[in-house]
């Protein structure tokens, strides 16, 4: 078994820095060095024939979706050169590798020898290639057949006292045919253990748009974008995160869009972007993006966006009618009065001081939205994972409803998923608070009762594996231990476990602090060609926008011992419930057409299912608040009231914000390098403001320890390099999952449960040897 110092990425033994190598930000981003990336990423790993097969058909019509980000195709045409961007071309390398992890390398790496590499180190190696079997008190991974291993699963499911002790995790990246088949098997087996990557990153949005605009998604296509007036990008780094996001922008930008960008860091993608596409973009012309840029605190995005509202309150009482739409208000909205009378008593110069931003550039932002109706507003988890996300976003929907600007083209909301089909697992089914109309269209469908009582969600099922209420976890993705906070808790949490099963395509680390038993199942990929009884199948995906279209793998894969995510939940379930089972598995295992003609039966939105996600470009799911509509109980949009509390934070301590490198997707690590911030060869930094610097008596490249106390409870991640840069007073940045060991399993958002990884209080102290 691995040891104790090894439960997180290299926390206790960290790497000698001998490497980091600082450079100036760079003011655009993409370019010829984002082309000249992703050709040496997807070169090195799939080699040059397999690596432009992949590419060529990578968000074609007719090819497969992104492993990445969630952000939508174009509707018409897609581009003949590339419908990609580097972070794209990363995944697709990083699974479209030829190098596999066969039964020798396990027989001659131990748990612990693989625990002690870095996660980077972990993710190198390759694509498991069969599946793998740890046993009770062994050291190293040995091989197992599919079917022993589908045995141990099912009667270990089969020993436990109620079903209620196994977990069941989603990865954004299953697709919709595998996560409805999971969560039907899962909830056929008696559990609503449903907790996935969404309770960790825009669960806080589904509840603020669910109960202020009766959806959970986000209302714009991507033809807003091209209508809209102005866009607000809220703690969203899209040059590394959405990158294909910025092509959008651009066009926007030349329509005459005002872009307005909010963020504690000045990002490269938010500033410029050269479309390696264009000629322009080749030679870095006609670049810039953002117009203005509001530099905000940590957390100071609710108390911005009130400033900004007292402010347009300010005009429309100069002028009645003339800033705010008040028939939009009084025929489609409730609370209004209230939310004005809020709003009247809130102190402006506190929220200033609260946001960051310093009050003029607060009214210039105000004096663009008062004469502009059709905007948008994008946001990612640098608003979602804060104690007050939820009320937050509700203060952005606010902002638009005053302003008319939902349910009309050109405006609307826009939460940017940072996975590619985790709105899509959710639109399956796949959450532990299942409605009544779904688990009523299950018991219709097929003649067993679910459960009703709610499930766990992540930080509870990490709970329940910490206390013992919990027994059995089973992940479809992902790499839970490097995604999750608090990594000392959340590995003692998968330890206790009896049993821990990953379907995976490569190693990661979740895989190597495990249970008392643990089990690997190596499955395809998106870009791994899926043939079943003689004939190709493809699956689907549902992008940001509500888009769903098919994807089609088209690489032979790596080894013939990988089964497609469907066919594992198909024998799964066959193997643990038997002929108890009230649905037809083998029927799933004829063909793909068949699970679809079920989730249309099931899931509301897909009729025509098969026939429309033949058509290219596929198709939209219904969301009535791009009619103007509103489902909520009323039927009308819901002002929110909501107070802005500062974190407190004592004199001697900061805030630290989690963040991406360029390099980087989700948990996955492609390089050590962060181009766009000037960062290269080195993960454990953190990013100081020089004067925060200067009271502690620190210097650039000094070596310091990161320390929280909450709870009673001091967590500690050992020897960062302290690099000077841009951020505001008071605020610092840390890559995850370095420092997921500082974020406390007890702090979570208030309603979504989501870990608060945006605002971490901390001390920085000098590191002694």
């Amino acid at each position: 078994m691995s040891e104790e110092k090894n439960e997180h990425s290299n926390a206790e033994n960290p790497s000698i820095f001998t490497g980091l190598k600082l450079g100036p930000l760079k003011k655009t981003a993409a370019g010829i060095p984002a082309v000249l990336s992703s050709f040496r990423h997807i070169f090195d790993e799939a080699g040059i024939l397999r690596g432009l097969k992949a590419l060529n058909k990578l968000n074609q019509k007719g090819g497969f979706d992104c492993p990445s980000c969630a952000w939508p195709d174009p509707d018409d045409e897609r581009s003949g050169i590339a419908e990609y961007c580097e972070n794209g071309a990363k995944a697709v390398a990083d699974e479209a590798t030829a190098k596999q992890l066969d039964a020798h390398f396990f027989a001659s790496n131990s748990v612990t020898e693989l625990a002690n590499l870095s996660d980077y180190d972990i993710g190198r190696h390759g694509r498991v290639a069969a599946p793998m079997y740890l046993p009770k008190g062994a050291t190293h991974y040995q091989p197992v057949s599919w079917d022993a291993a589908f045995a141990k699963i099912a009667a270990s499911l089969n020993a436990l006292s109620s079903p209620n002790e196994a977990i069941f995790y989603t990865s954004g990246r299953t697709s919709n045919e595998a996560a409805f088949l999971y969560q039907l098997f899962v909830r056929e087996y008696g559990t609503n253990n449903l907790p996935d990557c969404s309770n960790m990153c825009h669960e806080s949005s589904s509840i603020a748009l669910g109960e202020s605009l009766g959806v959970g998604k986000g209302s714009v296509k991507l033809e807003d974008f091209y209508e809209a007036e102005v866009i607000l990008i809220l703690g969203q780094n899209p040059g590394t995160n959405h990158p294909r996001m910025l092509t959008a922008l651009q066009k926007a930008k030349a329509n005459g869009a005002v872009i307005i960008s909010i963020n504690p860091l000045p990002e490269t993608g938010l500033m410029g972007f050269d479309n390696p596409q264009k000629l322009k973009g080749v030679l870095g012309i006609d670049s810039a993006l953002t117009d203005i840029f509001l530099q905000v605190k940590l957390n100071g995005d609710m108390a911005l966006l009130q400033a900004i509202e007292i402010l347009l309150a300010a005009e429309e009482a100069k002028a009645p009618g003339t800033v705010f739409d008040k028939q939009f208000i009084e025929q489609h909205t409730e609370e209004a009065d209230n939310f004005f009378n809020h709003l009247a008593k809130q102190n402006l110069d506190a929220l200033v001081l609260a946001s960051g931003v310093e009050l003029p550039q607060i009214r210039e932002t105000a004096a663009i939205l008062a004469t502009k109706n059709k905007i948008i507003a994008c946001w990612a988890m640098g608003l979602t994972q804060h104690t007050n996300a939820v009320d937050t976003i509700k203060e952005i929907v606010n902002l638009l409803l005053l302003k008319g600007s939902i349910g009309k083209p050109g405006a609307g909301t826009c939460p940017v998923r940072g996975h590619s089909n985790v709105q899509g697992d959710r639109t399956m089914g796949i959450f532990e608070k299942p409605s009544q109309a779904l688990l009523r269209s299950i018991e219709n469908n097929f003649d067993f009762t679910p459960p009703k009582e709610h499930g766990y969600d992540v930080v509870d099922a990490i709970k329940a594996m910490h206390n013992g209420n919990a027994k059995l976890f089973f992940a479809m993705g992902g790499n839970f231990l490097s995604a999750t906070p608090d990594t000392l808790y959340s590995a003692t949490a998968l330890r206790n476990c009896l049993l821990t099963v990953h379907v995976s395509t490569k190693l990661n680390r979740s895989h190597l602090v495990h249970g008392a038993e643990a089990l690997i199942l190596p499955t395809l990929g998106r870009s791994d060609r899926d043939t079943m009884n003689g004939e190709d199948q493809f699956v689907s995906c549902e992008n940001s926008m509500s888009v769903v279209q098919q994807s089609k793998g088209i690489l032979k894969p790596v080894s013939e011992k990988l089964l497609s995510e469907p066919v594992i939940v198909c024998k799964l379930a066959k193997a643990t419930l038997g002929n108890k089972s009230k649905v037809n598995w083998d029927k799933y295992l004829e063909h793909y057409d068949h699970i679809r003609n079920d989730i249309e039966k099931t899931i509301p939105g897909f009729s025509n299912y098969n026939r429309r996600v033949r058509i290219p470009g596929g198709f939209y799911l219904p969301n009535c608040n791009r009619e103007g509509k509103f489902d909520t109980s009323t039927q009308k949009a819901q002002f929110n009231i909501a107070v802005f509390k500062p974190t407190p934070v004592a004199a001697d301590e900061l805030m630290m914000m989690t963040i991406r490198s360029h390099d980087q997707f989700n948990t996955t690590i492609y390089g050590l390098n962060d181009r766009y911030r000037g960062i290269y060869n080195e993960r454990r930094i953190i990013m100081m403001n020089q004067l925060d610097m200067n009271k502690r008596l620190l210097k650039n490249r000094d070596v310091v320890d990161l320390f929280n106390n909450v709870d009673g409870i001091e967590r500690v991640a050992h020897k960062f390099i302290v690099v000077p840069y841009p951020i505001p007073e008071g605020c610092t940045a840390t890559y995850f999952p370095e420092t997921n060991v500082l974020v406390p399993i007890s702090s979570v958002a208030i309603k979504s449960n989501t870990p608060v990884s945006k605002l971490v209080v901390i001390k920085v102290v000098r590191h002694i040897e």
